[in-house]
């Protein structure tokens, strides 16, 4: 089972080194950047900046009350979405690198082989959290953004993503592991809020 839905075929370990091998000095710092904005110890400095610009939408004068009133559940249900799922990614992800405890590039692969650029890290390789957070700040936020900042978002989801094995840190499929495990997280999570939210909106109005 290993070798298809981690190893796959080899193409893993391969695409590890197409974007590891690639090195310049200012992909590095790129890089490095990438990884930096995908840290969930900013998760408080983004849920900050979140509530401040939601506080700032909400409150346009030229809304009538019906279109405040939407304004505010959206983006009620999603700073609730964004805070819910990171606490159930983190005990996810808490649950699942030490179980799985794949190794990760530095130690599973021939020594001199990979290209390190920070801190060498050796276990817990499955999924990537970086890369989990970075999905979770996209995919909470997708119902509030418009066509241009979901590019935005998508690109910053990859960015993070490759700086993960641009910098000798996560194979590519502790990378897809971590898109999709925070995504399975926040869908479900959107889907509870939403199911409350019409619950409570019904009572209020009966």
């Amino acid at each position: 089972m290993k070798e298809i839905f981690y190893d796959w075929g080899g193409a893993n370990v391969w695409l590890f080194h197409v974007i590891n091998d690639i090195r310049f000095a200012w992909l590095d710092q790129v890089m490095l950047l990438g990884t930096t904005l995908g840290d969930h110890n900013l998760f408080i400095p983004y849920l900050g900046l979140l509530t401040i610009f939601a506080l700032v939408v909400v409150n346009r004068a030229d809304q009538d009350l019906q279109h405040y009133r939407l304004q505010v559940t959206l983006w009620t249900s999603v700073i609730a979405v964004f805070s819910i799922a990171y606490l159930l990614d983190g005990l996810l992800l808490g649950f699942l690198k030490p179980l799985l405890d794949f190794p990760r590039p530095p130690l599973a692969l021939p020594q001199g082989t990979v290209n390190i650029i920070g801190t060498p890290e050796y276990h817990h390789s499955l999924p990537s959290g970086h890369s989990s957070f970075a999905m979770l700040v996209v995919a909470s936020l997708w119902p509030v953004l418009n066509r241009k900042w979901r590019v935005a978002g998508v690109t910053y989801v990859l960015w993070v993503g490759i700086s993960r094995s641009s910098l000798g840190a996560h194979f590519p499929a502790d990378v897809l592991a971590g898109f999709l495990s925070s995504l399975a997280v926040v869908l479900l999570v959107y889907m509870a809020v939403q199911k409350l939210m019409r619950v409570v909106e019904g009572r209020l109005g009966a």
